[in-house]
């Protein structure tokens, strides 16, 4: 019996299952409220409901109408002492406003204010407005603030999987992307 559980072990170990913690149980990969809370850039799954997904076709095309949507660019960027340490410029698509750490799978209230008042603002004040979500391929951050934004009450939502990546792989235009200085002070929060 114990070289068989021993087996399972090992071959669950081997078909990729998470890694077991000490204490024996699989590492946690979503917040009780359903949000990812780590390994971000994994495969995600087609959708992040109630929002639709799009692809770069259908985003260039949603870029064309009238109202022209927001876009909400989530990747994250280490915030101390009151300022985002950005070392290297972030590429992004022409017209995105850069929202850090607004994908987190745990993020504190003032984090959550930070998304939600500056959409609002961008949109003015309008949860029916057109908004687009993303960050980078296979990455749960935007998948999280997407689901974010809809409890919220923004119901005009659109989830850009392909994210920076795909945009750029298609050879369509980037341009260096400025994050939106947070209201708060550092210590009120508990993300970095």
């Amino acid at each position: 019996m114990r070289h068989s559980l021993t087996g399972l072990v090992v071959g669950l170990l081997l078909a990729g299952s998470p890694v077991l913690a000490a204490n024996d149980a699989p590492e946690a990969l979503f917040s009780a409220d359903g949000y990812r809370i780590d390994r971000y850039r994994s495969p995600t799954p087609e959708v992040a409901e109630p929002a639709r997904t799009v692809d770069t076709g259908e985003l260039r095309a949603l870029l064309k109408q009238t109202p022209k949507p927001v876009l909400i660019d989530v990747i994250n960027l280490e915030y101390r002492a009151d300022r985002f340490l950005q070392t290297t410029p972030h590429p992004s698509l022409p017209g995105a406003i850069w929202l850090p750490n607004t994908g987190r799978g745990e993020l504190s209230e003032a984090w959550l204010r930070y998304l939600i008042d500056n959409t609002l603002a961008l949109t003015d004040q309008r949860l029916d407005y057109p908004v687009v979500v993303l960050c980078k391929s296979d990455c749960w951050l935007s998948w999280n603030a997407t689901r974010r934004l809809a409890a919220a009450g923004f119901h005009n939502l659109y989830w850009y999987r392909n994210g920076v990546d795909g945009w750029a792989e298609a050879g369509l235009p980037m341009q260096p992307a400025k994050p939106v200085k947070p209201g708060f002070a550092t210590d009120t929060n508990n993300n970095s």
